[in-house]
């Protein structure tokens, strides 16, 4: 079994089918069947039901798909390492983050990394929820995963990151009364605008709401992130947000409150157990390590 049939196997599950996994790969067609008819004949049985438009796994392809990639992930581990001791520098780094702990803190860590280690290639996935972070760390599709700490890793290894505030941003002209704090029933009583259930915004709001007994007056409900100052702005309604986020909002003339009491979340860095490429044990060092001033 050959390191390029491993990651022909991978490309085809990822890409659903041999074309668009020759195409994703650069390689022809009959070069990669030919590869997988090879691996089907070393595993002892087909991996693939062969469909009128794509694949789908076999029972025995199901049971290839994690070994496959943690093989693949030892294997740049092993190289990265090797060139580390060769004195080279590079490489590439895969971390997999919830959307708001992707605002903050992950875009100022990488900022500090990117400083130290400026050849270093970074893919960052999201995944929006919080236990999909978990699964991809644990089958080794990527190395790295920054999760709510709500979220169960028991499984993985990892070390908590800083508490985050989150605060409310309301529209400018919004009668709430004049001041920089809200309360939760106050909060509760607004027309909201929210992400969908089993993120970590929308938990903070359904569980205040569920500790007050009152069902939360959702105006908005919306998958797009990018969406929610811009409604905000738009007199829609109010919104629970990470302080980065809420402060842009407020740049651009929303109301930003403070949550009385304080609202406050913390999310986790978790990786596997065993090594770490290189690139991975810097990034986990450096979110270890105080911001320097």
């Amino acid at each position: 079994m050959e390191r390029r049939q491993l990651e022909y196997f991978i490309a085809v599950v990822e890409h659903g089918g041999f074309t668009a996994a020759a195409i994703a790969l650069h390689v022809a067609q009959p070069s990669l069947s030919h590869a997988i008819r090879i691996l089907e004949r070393e595993c002892g049985g087909k991996l693939f039901h062969r469909l009128p438009h794509g694949v789908a796994l076999t029972a025995a392809g199901e049971a290839l798909v994690q070994p496959a990639r943690q093989v693949l992930r030892d294997l740049s581990t092993a190289r990265s390492l090797v060139r580390e001791v060769l004195g080279l520098s590079g490489g590439r780094l895969d971390i997999v983050s919830q959307t708001t702990l992707s605002v903050d803190p992950l875009a100022e860590l990488l900022g500090r990394f990117h400083r130290l280690h400026p050849k270093v290639s970074v893919r960052v996935v999201d995944p929006e929820q919080g236990p999909a972070v978990a699964q991809m760390v644990a089958a080794g599709q990527c190395e790295l995963g920054l999760v709510d700490a709500s979220v169960s890793t028991a499984d993985l290894r990892g070390i908590d990151l800083p508490e985050q505030e989150m605060h409310v941003v309301l529209p400018a002209d919004h009668p709430h009364p004049a001041g920089e704090t809200i309360t939760s029933r106050e909060l509760a009583a607004l027309d909201l605008i929210v992400t969908p259930p089993g993120t970590e915004t929308r938990a903070a709001v359904d569980d205040l709401c569920t500790a007050l007994g009152v069902v939360p007056r959702i105006a908005v409900e919306t998958a797009h992130r990018a969406m929610i100052v811009p409604l905000v702005l738009s007199g829609v309604g109010a919104s629970l947000l990470p302080a980065s986020m809420a402060r842009d909002a407020a740049l651009r003339g929303a109301r930003m409150l403070s949550h009385r009491p304080r609202l406050l979340r913390h999310g986790r860095l978790v990786w596997r157990s065993g090594p770490l490429s290189p690139a991975a044990q810097a990034f986990v060092d450096l979110a270890s390590a105080p911001a320097q001033d």
